[in-house]
């Protein structure tokens, strides 16, 4: 079984870097790459599919909830599996099943059927995958680098993560919209079945098929950290620990309801087509904005690292979230929307280094997966579920009204939070030696079994 530390490398990696000094972190990140590249092509394929059968706001909002729905049915044996056993091989597990899933979703493009329902149904199982290699995912990043470096390794894991957000969404809005009868001038068949959705489908298995590739290289094998069966008190745990540690319920349930009330994801097709009138490729460069923004804000930290003052400048990055939520739900401006979505993108990722960072040093190892199932449940529930939440407003009160609502709620919250919660308002430094100085006496406290 592989340790949480690795041998130091030969030479002293530059500052900034220290993290790709190991192997297994630089092909963890390759292959993140190729995996997000993807996912998020993949979805801004399923967005505009969707939405050109039904023009429903309610519609593109369901696609949310059926990739979040999993997270409610799965979470407990997710992050109990995730502690159990090797969790490279639920990764890889897990990746294979969304394989099939986006073969299937080519195939219904193919068959040419014009029901949204299987796609809900396909959703449900990528959300499943999703579910499961959440846990293993976050728990599996300590491994590959040493204690040391696992906020460097937090803080490039985000950037490179941005990335990929930034340029899958411009790549799934590229590829929509390519015109195939210059590339397959002699299948003009293949060329009318491929236009569109399919070709992004394509690209997503093949994006795929990469990522399994490199996790099965990696060398680290980090076995089984619980070693008891599962019962209520090891399953629960996760629970437990979160509830009994303020700064880790204060951090999940301040971007669990900043995100569900202020973000936009799901009505962006809305947006790039009744209020800004852009198409396809105009919806890719929304959906990329925020990511640049995050990408940029994630280069600066690896190179200048939040030392002092983390929470304070937490809720000051929230707030600023809201503020330019609201911006962009006013705007009228291509431009204007995209550099406020951008200012969102870099805020949201101040936030994802501090929650990121304090799982994983104020959590104990054994642990990590259930408290990062845990996170998962919060995350889908702000993301998935935020864009069920944004379409069920938008159906109601229209995506303009919608989204501005949406960025006061997320000041409102902010201001709350620091207010419920002074214990994360005042982290300083983000060191698991100053961390896990608050966590609760028992790592697992008791739970009455039946």
């Amino acid at each position: 079984m592989a340790s949480e530390s690795q041998l130091p490398p030969s030479r002293t990696p530059r500052r900034g870097l220290e993290a790709f000094a190991s192997r297994d972190f630089r092909l963890y990140q390759l292959a993140r790459v190729a995996g997000i590249l993807g996912a998020e092509a993949q979805s801004v394929a399923v967005a505009w599919h969707v939405y050109a059968m039904t023009h429903r706001a309610l519609d593109l909002g369901y696609t949310g909830l059926a990739l979040f729905l999993p997270a409610i049915v799965f979470l407990l044996p997710a992050g109990h599996v995730a502690d159990r056993f090797d969790r490279r091989k639920v990764i890889l597990i897990c990746y294979c099943l969304q394989l099939l899933c986006s073969a299937t979703l080519l195939a219904i493009t193919l068959a040419g059927v014009h029901s949204v329902w299987p796609i809900y149904a396909v959703l449900f199982t990528i959300g499943s995958g999703r579910a499961f290699s959440g846990p293993a995912s976050s728990a599996l990043i300590p491994h590959l680098v040493p204690e040391g470096q696992l906020v460097n390794a937090i803080t490039w894991g985000g950037a490179i993560f941005q990335f990929a957000n930034t340029a899958g969404p411009a790549v799934g809005g590229l590829l929509f919209t390519l015109p195939l009868a210059h590339l397959l001038p002699h299948h003009p068949g293949l060329t009318h079945e491929f236009t569109g959705a399919g070709i992004v489908y394509l690209f997503t298995l093949l994006a795929q098929i990469w990522f399994i590739t490199l996790i099965a290289n990696l060398h680290v094998r980090p076995g089984r950290m619980e070693h008891r069966a599962a019962s209520l008190k090891v399953v629960f745990a996760g629970f437990q620990y979160v509830r009994s540690m303020p700064l880790l319920l204060g951090a999940f349930s301040l971007d669990l309801f900043v995100v569900l009330l202020g973000g936009a994801v799901a009505l962006m097709p809305i947006f790039a087509q009744e209020i800004l009138h852009t198409g396809p490729r105009g919806l890719g460069m929304l959906r990329a904005a925020p990511a640049v923004g995050a990408m940029i804000t994630s280069l600066l930290l690896a190179r200048f690292p939040l030392k002092r003052h983390a929470g304070r400048r937490l809720f000051i990055a929230v707030a600023v979230f809201g503020i330019v939520t609201i911006i962009f739900g006013l705007s009228r401006s291509l431009w204007l929307s995209l550099v406020a979505l951008a200012i969102s993108g870099a805020a949201d990722m101040i936030s994802v280094i501090v929650r990121g960072s304090l799982l994983q040093l104020a959590t104990p190892p054994e642990m990590r997966g259930r408290v990062s199932a845990v996170n998962s449940l919060f995350l889908g529930a702000s993301n998935e579920f935020g864009e069920f939440e944004s379409g069920v407003t938008a159906q109601w009160w229209g995506a303009v009204r919608a989204t501005v609502i949406g960025g006061i709620g997320s000041l409102c919250v902010a201001g709350l939070w620091a207010a419920f919660f002074p214990s994360l308002r005042q982290v300083d430094e983000l060191s698991a030696e100053k961390l896990r100085a608050q966590a609760p006496t028992e790592t697992e406290p008791q739970i009455a079994e039946p």
